[in-house]
């Protein structure tokens, strides 16, 4: 062979290893992997709060909120995020539901897909399991395929009523999960804070501010996450703001706003130390349309990020790894 060739082909080598080292490397920082299934909050059917989180590696994932299951699991195949159908995909990879509330935004897609999906729990506090079983998976709004409520039960689902602040294993995933009330106008809401070994995610459902919904939901909330901030343990903080600075208090109906959302980034960091909070990864959810009110929260966003926040907008679709 001639030394030319002898050359290109050590140098093709080379070039594939450093490729798949960069490829390991990479893999080996992130520790969890997100298939958001739905980003915004508002009209949009096709695209309401739906998150798949599973470990780095691994294809067992949890759903944080169901406001959109099919259309978003589509969206991912297309993106050739998964290699399967849509239908296998819901099947097979979902080993569970946590549920912030009860609003439809946050669950329509599950009740709608449940006559195809396979067994699971559904993971969420006392009263959001009592709305989900005496007005969604009922014989009058659609059928019940819970394992508690109105006869008969087709016990598809199994009901997990959470604790506040008490951990929980996920069945059938290596995940632990602890559950936090947040303050949502005339309901509670929840934050998820996701384990996988030493590593953190935390997941907030929709939530208004403390100064608003007069909580100290929020604050205890930062508080018990500090540590984990301090220690770089949390990879991500993933949180709503529904609306720009122009919506008045009065009709936020216990969301966030640009503004709102820097005062209760302000308030973590009086327990960790605002060089903590830099490059912290944000990611925005729950952005409300129309079009121009998100590009007005987006810009807000930019201008009132006084801390350095690495602030996330997910797409549809488009996995994000931390």
């Amino acid at each position: 062979m001639p030394e030319e060739l002898i050359s290109m082909h050590l140098k093709q080598k080379t070039l594939i290893l450093l490729l798949l080292l960069i490829t390991i490397t990479a893999t080996a920082q992130n520790s969890f992997k997100i298939v958001p299934l739905g980003v915004l909050g508002g009209i949009d059917e096709s695209n309401l709060s739906a998150y798949m989180v599973a470990p780095a590696g691994s294809n067992s994932y949890i759903c944080m909120d169901a406001g959109t299951l099919h259309a978003g699991i589509q969206k991912a195949v297309d993106n050739k995020t998964f290699s399967m159908p849509a239908d296998q995909v819901l099947k097979k990879y979902i080993k569970g539901y946590f549920i912030s509330h009860s609003h439809l935004d946050h669950i329509a897609g599950l009740i709608i897909n449940s006559p195809d999906d396979t067994a699971k729990n559904i993971y969420a506090l006392a009263d959001c399991i009592e709305t989900i079983k005496t007005h969604y998976f009922t014989w009058t709004s659609w059928a019940n395929f819970a394992n508690e409520g109105e006869a008969p039960q087709l016990k598809k689902y199994t009901y997990k009523v959470l604790t506040p602040g008490a951990e929980t294993e996920v069945e059938n995933t290596t995940m632990k999960v602890k559950a936090f009330p947040l303050s949502h106008s005339n309901l509670t809401s929840t934050a998820f804070l996701v384990q996988s070994k030493d590593s953190y995610l935390l997941y907030l459902g929709d939530t208004g501010a403390d100064e608003i919904e007069k909580s100290h939901n929020l604050q205890n909330l930062w508080e018990a996450i500090a540590p984990l901030v301090k220690s770089k343990k949390l990879k991500a903080i993933m949180i709503e703001v529904s609306f720009p600075d122009e919506q008045p208090d009065k009709t936020l109906f216990g969301h966030l706003t640009p503004r709102l959302l820097m005062a209760e980034m302000n308030a973590l960091s009086k327990p960790t130390g605002t060089d903590a909070l830099k490059n912290l990864n944000v990611v925005v959810t729950h952005l409300k349309p129309p079009y121009s009110s998100i590009q007005k929260i987006k810009k807000e966003l930019v201008t009132e990020n006084k801390l350095g926040l690495h602030l996330v907008y997910p797409q549809q679709g488009k996995p994000l790894q931390f």
